[in-house]
């Protein structure tokens, strides 16, 4: 058990996108004139360890049911392969995805107590979408939507307003594309875990809908991402720089290909998986770049 293996037990290249929430939520409160580096790296922090404790638990849990261990692997599903080698003991890794909630617990009453109540809901919501997603809400139907909430858009609602101590209207609408970028991610991804999902009782948009139905959802709310961005920059909720992030239109059209093309082989569908997600960080990094660039230009 050394600390390279509980290293890869957190699964550390999937953590990527809470630095990108971070940068975007620090950018549209930058361009509403007001930002606090300090907090932006503590709330970080908090939102690292949160996603730390969602990988792990959901290896803890699709361990147990039996998932990880009819899956087909892939760089982007299927698991980090860890508990199936029995490389670490199921127990300590659940305390792991434990203690890494708890350790966020002080953080989110840290802001809470200093910036204003208002943000509670955020992290209660949040909270829910950690603790029940993989052993309850996974089971109810259209779950992805939970992680797109939960690592999407209320990261941004949240570093919004650690920053500025306010909601508003603009800022919920420039959240709502990393909501449905991040629900994408799920969904694709869930393509080649669809037949053990279904055997342990999930399920995922991909076992309800079919691969089929699913491609093309998938599909549309792709397109929606970028209609989101054109529509809210017209009304003037979004700076005219946001138009930027219509650069990786071309990689969500391969992305959309690919799901559409899908037909079992998962070798036709990893570049696919891949595209999708240089989609949902890219599209989020180019965000925040036109939100700072329409305060320095």
């Amino acid at each position: 058990m050394n600390l390279k293996t509980w290293f890869l037990e957190t699964r550390p290249s999937f953590l990527l996108l809470s630095v990108v929430l971070v940068f975007l939520g620090t950018a549209i409160a930058w361009y509403d004139g007001a930002v606090h580096l300090g907090y932006a790296f503590l709330a970080c922090l908090g939102l690292l360890l949160c996603h730390i404790s969602v990988n792990v638990l959901n290896e803890y849990f699709d361990y147990k049911s039996g998932i990880d261990l009819e899956t087909t692997k892939t760089p982007f599903s299927g698991g980090s392969g860890i508990l199936p080698a029995r490389l670490l003991n199921p127990r300590h890794v659940l305390w792991l995805g434990m203690i890494s909630f708890l350790l966020a617990v002080p953080i989110g009453i840290y802001f809470v107590v200093t910036v204003g109540w208002l943000l509670l809901p955020v992290i209660l919501i949040g909270a829910i979408c950690i603790l029940l997603y993989t052993p309850f809400l996974a089971r109810l139907g259209w779950s992805e939507w939970v992680t797109g909430l939960g690592l999407g858009t209320l990261p941004i609602l949240g570093f919004y307003f650690i920053q500025t101590a306010s909601y508003t209207f603009p800022a919920l609408v420039a959240a709502i594309p990393s909501g449905i970028l991040v629900h994408n991610l799920l969904l694709l991804n869930e393509f080649p875990d669809a037949e053990a999902d279904g055997k342990a009782g999930r399920k995922t948009l991909p076992i309800t809908m079919g691969k089929v139905r699913a491609s093309i959802l998938y599909s549309v709310f792709t397109s929606i991402v970028y209609l989101w961005i054109i529509g809210a920059v017209v009304a003037g909720l979004m700076p005219v720089f946001s138009l930027i992030a219509l650069l990786t239109l071309p990689i969500a059209v391969r992305a959309i290909q690919g799901a559409i093309k899908y037909r079992e082989k998962i070798e036709q569908l990893v570049p696919a998986m891949r595209d999708n997600v240089l989609v949902v960080l890219l599209t989020q990094v180019l965000l925040g770049i036109g939100y700072i660039l329409s305060v320095v230009l």
